[in-house]
């Protein structure tokens, strides 16, 4: 699954420079999560970074993007590919 970011969120700037694959930007209202480029930091680190730094735990998984580790794992390496 990808992550998403709820309305809990009180935009305090930490999750964004935390994402490696840039998929965190600010929203109209509240930063959001591109789910094409989210991959639960699967690739790059054991957990997902924005949800360790969030203070306000408000970066579930999103039940509509589920994905297998194996899916976001073909996702990471079609991400870096496209950066090499």
């Amino acid at each position: 699954m990808s992550l998403m970011i709820t309305d809990e969120c009180i935009n305090c700037d930490v999750c964004e420079p935390e994402c490696p694959n840039n998929a965190i930007s600010p929203g109209e209202e509240i930063y959001v999560i591109d789910p094409k480029l989210c991959t639960e930091c699967v690739g790059h680190f054991d957990e997902p970074q924005c949800q360790q730094v969030c203070p306000v735990d408000c970066i579930p998984l999103d039940p509509e993007r589920e994905e297998s580790r194996e899916q976001l794992m073909e996702k990471y390496e079609r991400i870096t590919a496209v950066e090499s």
